[in-house]
């Protein structure tokens, strides 16, 4: 017999999955009760400083080849699907978050979103970040440091407002509790079996950004959370038991790359946790609440492990600290075409978790279609090899 816990399930993942379209609706009508919108492209943006003065920050990373044909009247061919699509939405008018958003947030993550800031500046009021390429050396650290400040101050004279530090210690905090929450909920995939496909968990948490209402947020989360523990309890999860437990790391996760959890899965396995920056990349860690504020948020974002650093010891960290609490047998990597940065450390990953013990498979994709059937049978020989 079912359990009422498995019944409510479904609804609570649709709530996620959903939130992506149905926030549309929402930023619509925080904009017309005069609240500020703030598109950002990537997680080393802080998105504490928008909280802290009073913004709503919405995610603009496309996943769609919809608007892609679009970009390429502007843009390379061969340049990454992220970089095309998000451009591509923004001159089409078709995404609603890119429309709304009184401020557009970049950072010089690789050189393609750089240009296409240049392009993109023409058509939207854009504040672009220049991050350091290195975590250690003190100017780095310094050069971050001022950039936070530097956002600080464009956000406080577009929006017309002053952000103390009792300001951005309320938003700190308050992200923090929704990166514990986070954290907790997609570490329940820890059990074996993990009471959610990795769908489910992928869905949960790319959704996560598009819900606009903190405390509304977080009770979800948690009352997400608690029915989770009853699957586990009540061992009615919709994992077969024995599946292979596999890692995804990578390029961003969410909207159409989902076909790569999609093939993975159909393949026997389950996705348990995810190392790109739509998971655990962003939420693992929290920033210290002690301390100067500012200091503090700006050497967490500095910290993350994107293959844009070098070297990037944090990704291996994480990679192995996940690799181990979720006792993971494999691990996949979902490189986008044309992504440098990602593309050139898969040697690096693969060797490192060879070290480890770590069967690894690097698949490389865009945002078609077109290569469905050979993900799948990718996945499906990956998966073979780890029985």
């Amino acid at each position: 017999m079912t359990s009422n816990s498995a019944r409510e399930l479904p609804g609570i993942f649709a709530s996620f999955g959903e939130a992506r379209r149905n926030g549309f609706l929402a930023v619509k009508k925080l904009k017309d009760e005069g609240r500020g919108v703030v598109g950002t492209f990537c997680t080393y943006a802080p998105v504490e400083i928008f909280m802290a003065a009073g913004l709503v920050p919405v995610g603009l990373c496309s996943t769609s080849d919809e608007t892609v044909p679009d970009a390429e009247k502007h843009l390379p061919r061969n340049l990454c699907p992220l970089i095309k699509a998000s451009y591509g939405f923004a001159i089409t008018d078709k995404c609603p978050y890119m429309y709304f958003s009184d401020l557009v947030v970049g950072e010089t993550t690789c050189d393609g979103k750089k240009k296409m800031y240049e392009l993109l500046g023409k058509i939207k009021d854009v504040h672009v970040m220049e991050l350091p390429q290195n975590q250690t050396r003190t100017s780095s650290k310094a050069l971050w440091l001022s950039e936070v400040m530097r956002l600080k101050a464009r956000v406080e004279e577009k929006f017309g407002v002053a952000i103390s530090n009792d300001d951005i210690i309320r938003a700190i905090k308050e992200r923090n509790l929704e990166r514990r929450k986070l954290k907790e909920l997609y570490e329940l995939s820890m059990a074996s079996p993990p009471p959610m496909t990795g769908l489910s968990q992928l869905q949960l948490l790319f959704g996560s950004q598009f819900k606009f209402d903190h405390r509304a947020k977080v009770a979800e989360i948690e009352s997400t959370v608690l029915a989770l523990k009853k699957v586990i309890e009540e061992k009615t999860s919709p994992v077969p038991a024995g599946a292979k437990r596999i890692m995804l790391t990578g390029c961003p996760m969410g909207g159409v790359t989902e076909k790569v959890t999609r093939a993975v899965e159909q393949s026997g396995a389950v996705v348990v946790v995810y190392e790109n920056c739509t998971g655990a990349k962003q939420f693992d860690r929290q920033v210290p609440e002690t301390g100067d504020p500012w200091e503090a948020l700006a050497e967490y974002h500095l910290a993350i492990g994107c293959a844009v650093m070098t070297p990037n010891p944090n990704r291996l960290d994480l990679l192995q600290s996940l690799a181990e609490r979720f006792k993971v047998d494999g691990v996949v990597e979902m490189t986008l075409t044309a992504c440098q940065p990602y593309g050139v450390e898969t040697s690096t990953i693969r060797e490192f978790l060879a070290g480890l013990g770590v069967p690894f498979m690097s698949l490389e994709t865009d945002y078609s279609q077109a290569d469905l059937e050979l993900l799948k049978t990718r996945a499906q020989a990956f998966v073979e090899t780890l029985s």
